[in-house]
């Protein structure tokens, strides 16, 4: 029996997560660190309602099996390049230093299409940040998910999003650029769990195509 530490758990794809964590009979404790409560009643379910701008407060609660890092945001959304920063590195990586400190051997990241710190495109510069600096803490096993664009039902619409999801929809009709399809916030999910089962220690990063294979249940190709 595991306890599973989330963040992100309010969000597209940490709702869909926490949701699947909460059937799952391989885990007895769902621990969720947000920043306002999200109205779930379940008997699996450790709400803890943070500051994360304070770490002393919260990093002890940072304890478990593993350690799921769904957050994120945009920089609508956030209002400024700081603030989202703030949400997109700050708090995640903040959230792993302690959960690596605390002996949590796993973490599994929700990253993007094309981070790396070296981009010119402000939201990949963050976000392969993250990973770059995530992958030098002292996990037994970090797995980094590398989704292209997000489809599904947010909590708060996103209209940028919607238009560009269906831009991308058309696109991936095209000869050669089905792996332009958008995937839904629950595949991401479920890909996130999987990778979980692979039983398998060290650093792993999934394409696109790779998550979209991982989201299927009892049927991850061996060479991932």
């Amino acid at each position: 029996m595991r306890t599973a530490i989330v963040i992100g758990a309010t969000g597209l794809v940490g709702s869909n997560l926490v949701n699947m964590l909460l059937k799952d009979s391989r885990f007895d404790k769902v621990k969720v660190l947000v920043r306002r409560p999200m109205e779930t009643a379940n008997d699996k379910l450790e709400e803890h309602v943070v500051d994360f701008d304070a770490p002393d407060t919260w990093k002890k609660l940072v304890t478990g099996d593993v350690l799921y890092s769904a957050m994120g945001t945009t920089l609508r959304q956030a209002g400024s390049k700081a603030a989202q920063y703030k949400i997109d590195y700050m708090y995640q990586y903040q959230v792993a230093k302690a959960a690596a400190a605390n002996g949590v051997p796993e973490y599994v990241l929700i990253s993007a299409a094309g981070s790396s710190p070296d981009s010119a495109v402000f939201y990949s510069r963050i976000k392969g940040e993250l990973e770059r600096d995530v992958q030098k803490l002292p996990f037994e096993t970090i797995h980094i998910i590398r989704p292209g664009m997000l489809a599904g039902e947010r909590e708060k619409v996103r209209t940028g999003e919607l238009l560009g999801v269906g831009v991308m929809n058309v696109l991936s009709m095209i000869p050669g650029l089905k792996k332009l399809k958008p995937i839904q916030g629950k595949e991401v999910a479920r890909a996130m769990l999987n990778a979980t089962f692979r039983h398998v220690v060290g650093i792993h990063s999934y394409t696109m195509g790779d998550v979209a294979k991982l989201a299927v249940r009892n049927k991850i190709e061996v060479a991932l």
